[in-house]
């Protein structure tokens, strides 16, 4: 839901370049495949090999680790120079001053998390410049047509052929406390699940 809805909340993607960042993660890992199942080029940013090739299975067009190569160089040359039209950012104000670099003119960029600085200054000058729109999101808070609207895409786009489903673990219902302690560990790849038929 938090993928489809940083995507899709601001309408079609359809011919537009979409970065994830963290493109292997939870959220992410869902945003390329959506992405790309809504027509657009994607680019994804990993801090490793192996996440690099877990975005490209999702299939991520261009692939970035960011810890040793230059994200605003190939995300401008992927683009021509334009820059992209959307960001599903998994932190905020860890990234906002390479993001804002790369952004095209009338972009938007979609925030779910921001860890890295949790409190960060919101550069609203360059935001306008290229007018860029910021979009805050926790599913909880959303309108529920859009909520209803992603459901009922995440049925369609389910249908419509095999999916990728990163599980990271799976607990019981009983085990809730220790699935929370897998997920704030930080080490884990894709989706932590519990099973509430377990």
């Amino acid at each position: 839901m938090t993928a489809w809805c940083s995507l899709f909340a601001d309408g079609p993607i359809v011919g537009k370049t979409v970065l994830v960042t963290g493109g292997a993660g939870a959220v992410g890992h869902y945003a390329v495949q959506f992405a790309k199942w809504g027509g657009a080029q994607v680019i994804a940013t990993v801090s490793s090999a192996m996440k690099g090739e877990q975005a490209r299975r999702a299939g991520a067009d261009l692939v970035v680790n960011y810890r040793d190569e230059d994200v605003v160089a190939k995300a401008m040359a992927l683009t021509g120079g334009r820059g992209v039209d959307r960001v599903v950012d998994i932190d905020f104000g860890g990234n906002i001053a390479t993001t804002l670099r790369l952004m095209a003119v009338n972009s938007t960029i979609a925030v779910y998390a921001t860890n890295g600085n949790r409190t960060p200054v919101v550069p609203m000058r360059e935001l306008m410049e290229k007018c860029i729109t910021l979009r805050t999101l926790v599913l909880f808070a959303l309108p529920p047509a859009l909520l209803s609207a992603a459901q009922a895409d995440i049925t369609k786009w389910l249908a419509a052929g095999p999916r990728i489903h990163n599980v990271a673990a799976q607990f019981a219902l009983s085990d809730t406390a220790q699935a929370h302690l897998a997920v704030e560990k930080g080490d884990k790849l894709g989706t932590v699940i519990v099973d509430c038929a377990r």
